[in-house]
């Protein structure tokens, strides 16, 4: 299921990018759907994948306006078989692509005593495999112009193993490691690897949580993209947040056990 639209600006977006066509996966809401408004507002065609149509179609009456095109795809990464043919038929669709941004992933609530299965394959499919799947379907391409960008949004949550939330930081870590090894990987290649750590960011994944130093989603897609177009290796959403990272890493394991966030 898909839709083309032409695209407005739903929210400021710097006057040009470098991309010739890009795909955002998990782009139906927050940061997501941000950036496929901030990319399609200056003029970057554009394919929005994510399994929850409604959304999607929501998503499309946004971007209206300008003669950025943007593709509409419905899509469940769990489906990582879906993957190859789906890239292909983005292509034909929009052009080679030489930007991809996987932006989807789920945190489950899981209570204090509550050893789930279930969910945490769930995080890790959504979270990792999906990443995963598109990041491997995109290299081909990109090795062979000798260009593109992929940019991984990760969390300050794969920084340490806390005790509320054990396989959403271990998919967030793994990522980490993941994009790391991509970037190095695909260095010779000129192909960059942008790992992204957001710290609070006003999503449905934050609603009703009491949290700090909140980013709106428009800010922190700006501050992605910007970091995709420079090039940076590892981009902190606030940049404080680095600081936090570097602390939380230095607590010894007795006492971080201790600690309840």
């Amino acid at each position: 299921m898909s839709t083309t639209q032409h695209a407005s600006a739903g929210a400021p977006a710097l006057a040009s990018y470098p991309w010739k066509a890009a795909i955002v996966v998990g782009a139906s809401s927050g940061i997501g759907a941000r950036l496929v408004q901030q990319l399609a507002a200056a003029g970057v065609p554009v394919a929005a994948l994510a399994r929850r149509s409604g959304e999607l179609a929501k998503l499309a009456k946004t971007c209206q306006g300008t003669k950025a095109r943007v593709l509409t795809v419905e899509h469940d990464v769990r489906d990582t078989q879906a993957v190859p043919a789906l890239f292909e038929r983005i292509a034909l669709e929009l052009g080679p692509p030489d930007l991809l941004i996987y932006a989807a992933g789920i945190m489950s609530e899981v209570g204090p005593m509550e050893f789930d299965t279930s969910k945490d394959l769930e995080m890790l499919a959504i979270n990792l495999g999906g990443c995963i799947a598109w990041c491997n379907v995109v290299t081909g391409l990109f090795r062979t112009q000798r260009r593109g960008t992929i940019v991984g949004i990760s969390s300050i949550a794969g920084e340490r193993g806390r005790k509320p939330a054990p396989v959403y930081g271990t998919t967030k870590a793994a990522m980490n490691h993941y994009l790391e090894a991509l970037r190095n990987r695909l260095a010779e290649f000129r192909v960059h690897v942008c790992t992204i750590k957001p710290g609070y960011v006003e999503t449905v994944m934050t609603e009703g949580k009491k949290t700090f130093w909140m980013v709106s989603a428009d800010d922190a897609a700006r501050a992605i993209l910007t970091a995709a177009m420079q090039r940076r290796n590892t981009r902190w959403v606030l940049r404080r947040w680095a600081i936090v990272g570097l602390v939380l890493r230095s607590i010894p394991s007795f006492l971080f056990r201790r600690l309840s966030f």
